[in-house]
């Protein structure tokens, strides 16, 4: 038989509709206020402390979660001023540590047992006399304490007295049900507070898989809250867009994880700063053989001189400019390995000129200075990525979409891997990794799109190029936006709003914030 049915018949009506009412709150704080209100009713009590039941792995305590008057909403805790009482060995005589430990209710009808302490943390301040105090367990379905409902003094007909034995049957049914509510919503919290966590220990993991990309995951999620909130607050364009606490949630998580695929992808390739990085920069094995082949001029004039000294100027002056010709040619090299520009075709013809010259390396074979896989990579047009190792990286998209599809979203969270997945596509339907057009995408989508654009656009960590300035950042983003790559709408709302003014002033250098007015960008 349940609490509920042991209630006598008479007292049902009233519980039941405190039952509906706790029924119908979602979250701890209307939830704590209700069950708090609905007691005083019932019991006619004076005043009422909710008290919840917390850990950290390391000790227990009860906190203040709610206190009230008769006839008062009451104050939300828990705060710097609210009571807070340990559940240790020192405090478990204290008459709420009693209740949690043992589980029954606790009726005290003498306040002269109560020490200024009991009196202090018990009462903090709602009543000027004491004359009873009920402590009723707040307990869940595996009978676990988690809560302590403490009321104060009963009113009766001549003032204030104990609390009659219906009020506390009625009540001790109503924290078995008022407890089981808490439990719940405290158990969900606590899960979401784990996925909280789990999601940016993620994120970090992610961002720290590369230096080159440190804090990409963290600063994509702030720049697409900023888009989404500019959006919620469009009356234009936008007006009928609108996020819900669930709906906001879903999309943090997903820009959180957007880019979880990169845990798959080989650091040869996430990391490569430069057009010759492997495992490391093989521009100083370029740069070896050219001090080799320095070494092998330089005898080569001193035999020369040595077997025919009067034309040793002749040889000096060739010593020189085969010197200064090496030289040039290295520093070439070094400049097109960063990868920062375009590739002119007379600078890939000037690498395959320079990768015929022989070199002896040091089993007196003749070799090429540059190998074929050095010249294909010195190369490459744009970037400091081959095509293999730019669809490797592309495909970062089909894994994110493959880990976050597996997972077992709860309803509120089943389009995390829709508004993650989305950011690689275009408008045109030319993206990746599904080709999807503007209007197969939802709107969060699209805007985690251009949130991930600008923020790879002006992070600092990018070894291979310098962080952009807010004009040259918008002056891409206008180009990519024409060639309908991004979404016009939100690239319009990105400027008009001032989304890139907002995250610039946190997130980027003072050097980078070269632009007052966005029109010339629109």
């Amino acid at each position: 038989m349940s609490k509920l049915e042991r209630v006598p018949g008479t007292q049902l009506p009233p519980l039941l509709r405190v039952a509906r009412q706790i029924n119908a709150q979602s979250d701890l704080a209307p939830l704590t206020r209700t069950v708090l209100e609905e007691a005083l009713e019932l019991a006619r009590s004076e005043a009422g402390v909710l008290w919840l039941r917390r850990d950290d792995n390391r000790e227990e305590w009860l906190e203040c979660a709610r206190q009230a008057t008769a006839g008062e909403a009451g104050s939300v805790g828990p705060g710097p001023d609210q009571p807070r009482l340990p559940l240790d060995e020192a405090h478990r005589g204290h008459p709420a540590a009693r209740v949690v430990h043992g589980g029954e209710m606790l009726h005290l009808t003498d306040p002269a047992a109560l020490s200024d302490d009991d009196r202090s943390r018990l009462v903090p301040g709602l009543v000027t006399r004491v004359v009873s105090l009920l402590l009723v367990p707040l307990t869940n379905h595996e009978n676990r304490v988690v809560g302590v409902l403490q009321l104060v003094n009963a009113r009766g007909e001549s003032g204030p007295g104990p609390f009659p034995a219906r009020t506390r049957t009625l009540l001790g049914a109503l924290g078995g049900y008022a407890g089981i509510a808490l439990n719940n919503l405290l158990l969900v919290q606590e899960l979401k507070d784990l996925l909280d966590a789990f999601v940016r220990v993620f994120a970090r993991a992610i961002d720290a898989k590369s230096s080159h990309t440190s804090a990409h995951c963290e600063r994509v999620p702030l720049l697409t809250e900023l888009l989404a909130r500019a959006a919620c607050d469009d009356g234009g364009t936008f007006a009928d867009f609108q996020l819900d606490e669930d709906e906001w949630y879903e999309l943090r998580v997903a820009a959180w994880l957007h880019d979880c695929g990169k845990l798959a992808i080989p650091d040869s390739v996430l990391d490569k700063a430069t057009k010759l990085h492997g495992l490391h920069d093989r521009i100083e094995l370029v740069a070896a053989r050219f001090s080799a082949l320095r070494a092998n001029i330089e005898r080569r004039y001193e035999r020369e001189s040595l077997s025919d000294p009067a034309r040793e100027p002749e040889h000096r002056r060739r010593l020189e400019k085969d010197i200064a010709d090496l030289e040039s040619d290295l520093a070439f090299l070094e400049r097109i390995n960063k990868g920062g520009e375009a590739m002119a075709a007379a600078d890939k013809a000037r690498v395959r000129r320079i990768a015929e010259q022989p070199w002896t390396d040091a089993h007196g074979q003749t070799r090429p200075l540059l190998t074929e896989d050095e010249v294909d990579n010195l190369c490459i047009t744009r970037g400091t990525l081959t095509d293999r190792e730019r669809e490797i990286i592309n495909g970062h998209m089909d894994v994110t979409l493959e880990m976050l599809e597996s997972l077992p979203f709860p309803r509120n969270l089943r389009r995390v891997p829709e508004y993650a997945g989305g950011h690689h596509e275009r408008m045109d339907g030319r993206g990746f990794p599904r080709g999807l057009t503007r209007e197969q995408m939802s709107i969060p989508a699209r805007i985690m799109a251009i949130a991930d654009v600008f923020e790879a656009l002006t992070a600092r960590e990018r070894p291979y190029k310098i962080p952009l300035k807010i004009s040259e950042a918008l002056g891409i983003m206008q180009r990519m936006r024409d060639n309908r790559h991004l979404d016009p709408d939100l690239y319009r709302l990105f400027l008009d709003a001032g989304v890139w003014r907002d995250y610039a002033r946190v997130a980027l250098d003072p050097e980078q914030l070269d632009v007052v007015d966005p029109a010339p960008f629109r």
